[in-house]
C-alpha cells in the first residue's frame, strides 16, 4: 500500500542569531574548524508547495555550488538547475539554509544532496530502492488533508517502511515532529514515529508533543532552536552529518564501522543533549514528552565520540525476571566519558547483563547521561526488550533505571550524582519480548562535574572551566544573602588550553560565580 499525504510543515524566517552558538557548533568549529560534514552525503526530500509541484533547493540561495546537488522526482533525475523537473521552493530553501547552507548551515562542506521530491521518495526510495546517504533530512509530515492523524494503521505501516529500510542500509532519518496543525493534533506526526529514526520537535516553538498514538512510545526524541520543526529539522541532521565524518575519520577510534552505525550516531545525539528548564522523564518513559532526551548539542556528542569505545567490564546471565546485583569484579572503566557498541544475547529462560563499572573519585556532585539505543530488526512486528539500570556497586542498591516496555531508547539523566564507585547494566530479557537471542546495541555514556576556577591577573578577574561538556552559563551576584540575585555573566569568552576562559574587571565589593545548566 502506497500513501501519498506528504504534506509541508509550516516554514518561517531562516537560521535565528545565536541558534549555532546554543546546539554547540559555534564552539565546535573553534575548537576544531574542519568539523564542517565533510565528505558526508545527504538525502532532503521535499514536499514543497502545492501537492509538490515545487520542491527544489535553488543552489544559490544556499551558498553551494549547482554542481552538489542531484534533482530526483519520478520525471527523471537531473544535475542541473533550474532544471524541467520542478522550481524553487522557499521551504526547501529554509530547510537546506539551516542544513548546510553556507555561511548559516550545520554541515557546510557535505559531499553532496540528492533534492528529492518527497512523494517520490517514500515511494520508490525507501520502498523499493537504495541510495547512499546515511543521513536524511525529512521537513515534512504524513497526514490527512486537514492535518489530522492518519488511521493508526497506516502510520504503522510509515514507520515499518522507514524502519526497515534504516535496519537494512544504516540510514538515519531525522525527521519534523510536526507543530500541531489547524485541527491542533497534538501527537507526534509519521515519519518522526519511527523506531529507528529520530523525531524533532522546536525548542521555543510550536511542536508536537509525545507519546506516539500506536503504543506509547516516547517521541519526539530530541529539539533543536526554531520556531517551527521544518528548520529544527535540519540543525539535527548536520550535527549528524558531522558526526558521520568525525566517526568515518577515526575520531572515535579505529572501528568507524562501530562508531557510523546509526546506533551509535543516535546514542551520541541523544546523550548529548542539553536538558531544557522543566524537562523531566520516568522510569517507564525514558525521553520528555516535549524535548526528547533535551536540546542537541554537537560539541557534546563529538566529545563523547572522541572519549572512545569501552567494551562492558564483565557479563552475566541469570533466571528470567531474577535479581542483577553488582558482580565481583573490581576492575573499573579507563575513562568517564565513551561510547560502546556490543552485542548482547540471552535464552529463552535467562537474562543477560552487561557490567559497566564507573569510580567517581571525591569531590562534588557528578552528573551522569547514559543512552541505550538498539534497531527494531527487519521485518519485525516488536522490538527486543532492552533496559538500563544504575546500581551503587558498595551496597548494590539501584540508584536509577530506565526500563520502558515499547521504545528502542533507554535514557538515564542524574544530576546530583555523588562520589561512589557504581555499575551501570545494559539488560537484556529473554522472556519479555523476545524477537531475537541476540540484539546489537549503542550505549553512550559521561559522567561529569564540573569545576569552576577563579583567580588573579593584575586587576582582573580570571574564571575558567572545562570547555566540555558546553552548554553552561556563568553567572555572577554580589551577596549570596538570600534572596541571591544571579545575573548573566556577558562578557566574552575565550578558548584557551581546553578551557573556557572570562576575565571580567576586579569589583570594589563581594563577588561570587557559579556555572548553571541549562543556559536556556
Amino acid at each position: 500500500k502506497k500513501l501519498l499525504a506528504l504534506v509541508f510543515l509550516a516554514w518561517a524566517a531562516s537560521l535565528r542569531a545565536g541558534n549555532l552558538d546554543t546546539i554547540g557548533v559555534t564552539v565546535l568549529r573553534q575548537v576544531d574548524p574542519t568539523l564542517t560534514g565533510t565528505g558526508v552525503q545527504v538525502a532532503q526530500p521535499e514536499a514543497g508547495y502545492n501537492l509538490g509541484t515545487n520542491w527544489e533547493v535553488n543552489p544559490g540561495a544556499v551558498g553551494q555550488p549547482v554542481s552538489l546537488f542531484t534533482y530526483t522526482s519520478a520525471d527523471g533525475s537531473t544535475n542541473s538547475f533550474p532544471n524541467s523537473l520542478s522550481s524553487e521552493s522557499g521551504h526547501a530553501d529554509g530547510v537546506a539554509g539551516n542544513f548546510y547552507g553556507i555561511p548559516s548551515g550545520v554541515a557546510t562542506n557535505i559531499a553532496h544532496v540528492d533534492n528529492y521530491d518527497a512523494d517520490y521518495f517514500y515511494n520508490s526510495i525507501v520502498a523499493t530502492n537504495v541510495i547512499n546517504d546515511p543521513v536524511v533530512n525529512q521537513s515534512f509530515i504524513f497526514c490527512n488533508a486537514d492535518y489530522s492523524h492518519l488511521a493508526v494503521s497506516d502510520e504503522e505501516l510509515v514507520d515499518s517502511q522507514y524502519d526497515d529500510y534504516a535496519a537494512l542500509y544504516n540510514t538515519l532519518f531525522i525527521s519534523g515532529a510536526g507543530n500541531g496543525g489547524p485541527t491542533n493534533q497534538a501527537q507526534v506526526y509519521p515519519a518522526a514515529t519511527c523506531y529507528n529514526g529520530l523525531g524533532v520537535a522546536a525548542f521555543g516553538g510550536s511542536s508536537c508533543i509525545g507519546p506516539t498514538l500506536d503504543n506509547g512510545r516516547c517521541k519526539p526524541d530530541i529539539t533543536a532552536p526554531a520556531g517551527v520543526t521544518s528548520f529544527s529539522t535540519p540543525l539535527v541532521a548536520g550535527a549528524a552529518a558531522i558526526l558521520v565524518q568525525a566517526a568515518s575519520r577515526g575520531d572515535g577510534g579505529a572501528d568507524t564501522n562501530a562508531a557510523n552505525d546509526l546506533r551509535t550516531i543516535k546514542a551520541l545525539l541523544l546523550n548529548g543533549a542539553i536538558k531544557p528548564n522543566g524537562w523531566t522523564n520516568g522510569t517507564a518513559s525514558p525521553l520528555d514528552a516535549r524535548y526528547g532526551a533535551g536540546v542537541v548539542n554537537v560539541f557534546n556528542s563529538w566529545e563523547q565520540l572522541k572519549g572512545g569505545r569501552h567494551a562492558f567490564i564483565e557479563s552475566a546471565s541469570f533466571s528470567s525476571g531474577g535479581a542483577h546485583p553488582p558482580g565481583a569484579n573490581t576492575n573499573n572503566e579507563p575513562t568517564l566519558i565513551g561510547w560502546d557498541y556490543n552485542t548482547i544475547s540471552t535464552s529463552p529462560t535467562q537474562d543477560t547483563v552487561n557490567h559497566y563499572y564507573f569510580n567517581l573519585p571525591g569531590g562534588n556532585a557528578f552528573t551522569l547521561t547514559a543512552t541505550l539505543v538498539w534497531n527494531k530488526q527487519y521485518q519485525a512486528n516488536s522490538i527486543n526488550n532492552l533496559n538500563l539500570f544504575l546500581y551503587n556497586a558498595a551496597n548494590s542498591n539501584l540508584v536509577a533505571c530506565s526500563t520502558s516496555l515499547v521504545d528502542n531508547v533507554q535514557h538515564i539523566f542524574l544530576p546530583t550524582l555523588p562520589a561512589g564507585r557504581y555499575d551501570l547494566q545494559v539488560l537484556k530479557s529473554g522472556s519479555v519480548a523476545q524477537v531475537s537471542q541476540s540484539e546489537t546495541n549503542a550505549l553512550a555514556f559521561e559522567v561529569f562535574n564540573m569545576p569552576l576556577s577563579v583567580g588573579l591577573t593584575n586587576s582582573n578577574v580570571v574564571i575558567s572551566w572545562p570547555v566540555a561538556p558546553t552548554g553552561f552559563q556563568l553567572q555572577s551576584a554580589t551577596s549570596l544573602a538570600p534572596p541571591v540575585s544571579w545575573v548573566s555573566v556577558t562578557n566574552a569568552v575565550s578558548i584557551a588550553n581546553n578551557e573556557n576562559v572570562v576575565t571580567l574587571p576586579l569589583g570594589g565589593g563581594n563577588q561570587f560565580f557559579r556555572l548553571t545548566l541549562p543556559a536556556f
